[in-house]
């Protein structure tokens, strides 16, 4: 039998903070599927700048989905890894059937990040609440990548 965990965090808010980095890992993962689709469909005039552009992102993306899920674990909970669990909990759309034209795959990972973005955003209080700190940075540094990245596709879309 397991010890308890005893880390000065209550088991109610580490399983309400656990069930909040679920739903960032389903969104995190969703969008990392959407940008590697992305990434081998795109076509275009700027395929050779989006294709380079989508695989930093998908690989940022995947080297985010480990620190995530072992937070979730640290946490004493299951961090949940099917393609079912994460549909349930995703607020990131499923890419299209057919791959958009290459501005409209921009458009709509420009609103991938801002949905992971308000996920990790909406976590940030009941961390801060329960002085989970490794919580707290981790939701940080995600804000901080899905922010930025939003804010760099976003200027492809003007005119």
């Amino acid at each position: 039998m397991p010890s308890p965990i005893n880390i000065g965090i209550s088991e109610e808010n580490r399983a309400a903070i656990a069930g909040g980095l679920n739903k960032l890992l389903a969104d995190t993962f969703t969008l990392y599927l959407k940008t590697h689709n992305f990434h081998w469909n795109v076509t275009g005039p700027m395929f050779n700048t989006l294709h380079t552009m989508f695989m930093t992102q998908y690989t940022e993306l995947w080297n985010a989905v480990d620190p995530i899920a072992e937070r979730i674990r640290a946490l004493g909970h299951t961090a949940q890894g099917s393609y079912a669990q994460f549909g349930q909990n995703a607020t990131v759309g499923d890419a299209p059937g057919q791959p958009p034209k290459a501005l409209e795959m921009v458009r709509l990972l420009v609103e991938g990040h801002e949905a992971v973005a308000r996920t990790a955003r909406e976590l940030f209080p009941k961390a801060e609440e329960a002085g989970d700190e490794p919580t707290a940075d981790l939701l940080t540094q995600r804000l901080t990548v899905h922010e930025q990245t939003a804010w760099m596709l976003r200027s492809l879309l003007e005119e």
